[in-house]
């Protein structure tokens, strides 16, 4: 099951061509996109993953998005989905034709949440921790690098992804050359020690998570503490509890890293649970 609209809210054959061969999204990555979560016909986050679709244009250098536009294409994909599944609505923006009239390319499209994502929402995954080769201050000397930016370049996350399920796991927690924390493929880390959530600033070149912002939201009217600060290696070990914050996954519990089990598993079932009910109430 898939669902396609252009920009202005026309549904498309998904089975048709759509891109030129040329478009500059395909032939070098030059664009940007979002994944938003949608349950029972309600995006989740959409106006923030707006906003990020805004800031990863403006780091390309791409036309201002047109939010009017947007929410248009979202809602045309939306109301086409069957009542009751969830889905997982893919906003698209790139350069366009390489060598075309300056026109952009733009479009939403609705995709089935996998099997193996519903199942490790439940079961949790197990992760490698992998050098990502930047260090933090990175982000502010070289914006070139377009840390932070959501762009279709992501080949190098399809890559780690590949190379942790070569070697028996399911997901990557990304480090920096000086050690600290970064965030996953498609993911931000997020580390629970007693009645608080930690998790790295944008600062450091992740991306602002958008599930993250809204765990928060609902863990600090919980009377829960929240900290956006730099993290270590070591906390990954020393947490009651690790996970990976995502639109699609939502909130999932990382029980093996490394290839060794993660202190007090009891524990860090119980927090999901906690953390899963913190989210969810967000959207009641």
């Amino acid at each position: 099951m898939r669902v396609l609209a252009g920009l202005d809210g026309t549904l498309l054959d998904p089975e048709a061509p759509l891109l030129r061969a040329d478009d500059l999204g395909v032939l070098r990555g030059d664009g940007v996109f979002e994944t938003v979560l949608v349950v029972d016909g309600r995006p989740r986050e959409l106006e923030a993953h707006l906003d990020r679709l805004a800031r990863s244009a403006a780091m390309l250098d791409l036309p201002e998005p047109d939010r009017v536009a947007w929410r248009r294409c979202a809602r045309a994909v939306i109301d086409a989905w069957p009542v009751g599944e969830e889905m997982a609505l893919k906003l698209v923006y790139t350069r366009g034709p390489e060598f075309g009239d300056g026109s952009t390319t733009a479009y939403a499209m609705g995709l089935p949440i996998s099997e193996s994502t519903r199942r490790q929402r439940v079961e949790g995954v197990s992760a490698l921790t992998l050098e990502r080769g930047f260090a933090p201050e990175h982000a502010e000397r070289a914006p070139w690098l377009l840390l932070g930016a959501k762009s279709l370049s992501y080949a190098v996350n399809m890559a780690a992804l590949r190379h942790a399920q070569a070697n028996g796991a399911d997901e990557v927690i990304f480090v920096a050359a000086d050690g600290s924390v970064l965030e996953g493929p498609t993911s931000t880390v997020v580390v629970v020690r007693e009645r608080t959530l930690r998790t790295t600033p944008p600062s450091s070149g992740v991306l602002p998570g958008t599930t993250q912002a809204a765990l928060f939201r609902g863990a600090e009217r919980a009377g829960w503490t929240t900290k956006v600060e730099p993290l270590r290696a070591a906390d990954l070990w020393e947490a009651d509890a690790v996970f990976l914050a995502s639109s699609v996954r939502r909130v999932t519990r990382v029980h093996t890293l490394d290839g060794e089990a993660l202190p007090r598993p009891e524990r860090a079932r119980e927090l999901q649970a906690v953390l899963n009910d913190l989210y969810e109430a967000e959207y009641l």
